[in-house]
């Protein structure tokens, strides 16, 4: 996609929600993000090793006030509200997720669950909010068309 077309996507918040992405788009996503003076906040996922890591950087990365309680439902709350990050929009870029994905995945189905219900409350506001995993293409494939 060109850059116009990415500030075009990102900015419609009808679109809102958590998608996969090739790895490839993800610099153009951020370049886009920045120039719409979105919120970016890029999550690794390399070495999680449970909920409660993935949780924790969260919070590390959205900037999560202290009452963060450190479940799906604290979650929950602090992405339906972003009072602390004020901004015109949210990206979320969730790096490196397959081996938590492939350990975790219920935990990762609960925490998609999560994001797009929150994309579906902030799009209720007009407001943009994505959570994107980029993949590998033969990732993405997977992911797209599993066996």
């Amino acid at each position: 996609m060109s850059a116009l077309e990415l500030r075009a996507l990102l900015a419609d918040a009808d679109q809102n929600g958590a998608y996969f992405v090739d790895v490839r788009d993800r610099e153009g996503l951020e370049d886009a993000a920045r120039e719409l003076r979105f919120a970016l906040a890029p999550i690794d996922f390399a070495g999680c090793n449970g909920k409660a890591e993935v949780l924790d950087r969260f919070a590390a990365a959205l900037r999560f006030p202290a009452w963060f309680g450190g479940n799906w439902d604290a979650l929950a709350d602090c992405l339906g509200d972003l009072s602390w990050w004020p901004a015109d929009g949210y990206l979320l870029l969730l790096d490196h997720v397959g081996a938590w994905r492939a350990a975790e995945p219920d935990e990762f189905a609960t925490l998609l669950e999560v994001l797009n219900e929150a994309a579906a409350l902030w799009s209720a506001q007009r407001q943009p909010f994505w959570a994107l995993v980029p993949l590998s293409a033969p990732a993405l494939d997977d992911v797209l068309e599993p066996d």
